[in-house]
């Protein structure tokens, strides 16, 4: 049996194709989305009416970390193989769907008021002095990572306490194992088009009532990662069109984000995404069945 993987950047059609794969073979879909994890945001976080496992399995004010999305993945997906169906994980967060694959090495968690002593250092002393003993701690973490990024800056400093970096000597997180025989596809489209169905996307979430929606989330207790959602802030905070224009920007940064995330995927079947979500899963299924451990229907 093998597992299949769906990549690509935010509104590539992930979630269509998924559910086109899974009229084709006996699947189940697996979600690697950082924010559809979460329950309340159903039109920002683009969650599809399809039945799929972990999307909307915590409440906005729990902080989510990827070692507990890891269990719950690798437990699903062993579910389903056990069920003799194939799990079709798709995502656009490349950790998420790395977590859902394989193994991860994951850092230990800090311990107790490792956070509180780095924050205060930051805040209180300031970024430069934050980052220059970071400089000090770890040199690679400190390139790599902006002055003004506090939320990493602060990771890294917490690592770097643990004897680990932000910034490994080796890619750990691409290596080619996963936990059972996986396809990793991965969706490409021309830029104009995937810019294209990026605002279409938008002005669809925004007509779909996606305002009110951010104002019941904010309206009670949301957790430092669910803040995180892409657009949560814009529309709470400008005007339609503003927020409209200001998510549309944000959205294709990190979707040109995502497409640098591909190309560090061992190994990734790359399939034209400028088609029918059916033609596409039709090619997925062909890629898949050669190597002879997909069942048919």
């Amino acid at each position: 049996m093998i597992a299949i993987g769906i990549f690509g950047p935010t509104a590539s059609g992930k979630s269509l194709i998924g559910e086109a794969l899974a009229e084709r073979i006996p699947a189940e879909l697996v979600s690697a989305d950082a924010m559809q994890v979460y329950r309340g945001l159903p039109i920002l976080t683009n969650q599809s009416a399809a039945e799929t496992r972990l999307v909307a399995v915590w409440p906005l004010d729990h902080e989510a970390s990827v070692g507990e999305y890891a269990a719950l993945a690798h437990a699903a997906i062993d579910e389903i193989l056990a069920a003799g169906r194939t799990p079709v994980v798709v995502g656009g967060t490349g950790l998420y769907l790395r977590a859902a694959l394989a193994d991860l090495a994951l850092p230990p968690a800090p311990a107790p008021g490792t956070r509180e002593h780095w924050t205060r250092l930051y805040d209180e002393a300031g970024a430069d002095a934050a980052h220059a003993r970071l400089q000090q701690l770890d040199p690679r973490a400190a390139a790599a990572v902006h002055r003004n990024d506090r939320r990493r800056v602060l990771r890294a400093l917490e690592l770097a306490e643990m004897g680990e970096s932000l910034v490994p000597a080796e890619d750990r997180l691409w290596a080619e194992e996963t936990r059972h025989p996986t396809l990793v596809v991965g969706l490409d489209l021309p830029k104009p088009v995937l810019e294209r169905r990026i605002e279409e996307r938008t002005r669809a979430m925004f007509d779909a009532g996606v305002e009110e929606e951010v104002r019941r989330a904010l309206a009670g207790p949301i957790s430092a990662t669910a803040r995180k959602t892409l657009g949560l802030d814009e529309i709470a905070t400008l005007p339609r069109e503003e927020a409209i224009a200001a998510v549309v920007v944000r959205t294709r940064r990190y979707a040109a984000y995502q497409r640098k995330w591909m190309r560090r995927v061992p190994g990734l079947a790359i399939v034209d995404a400028d088609r029918s979500p059916g033609e596409i899963a039709d090619e997925i299924v062909t890629l898949a069945r050669t190597r002879e451990r997909v069942p048919r229907s």
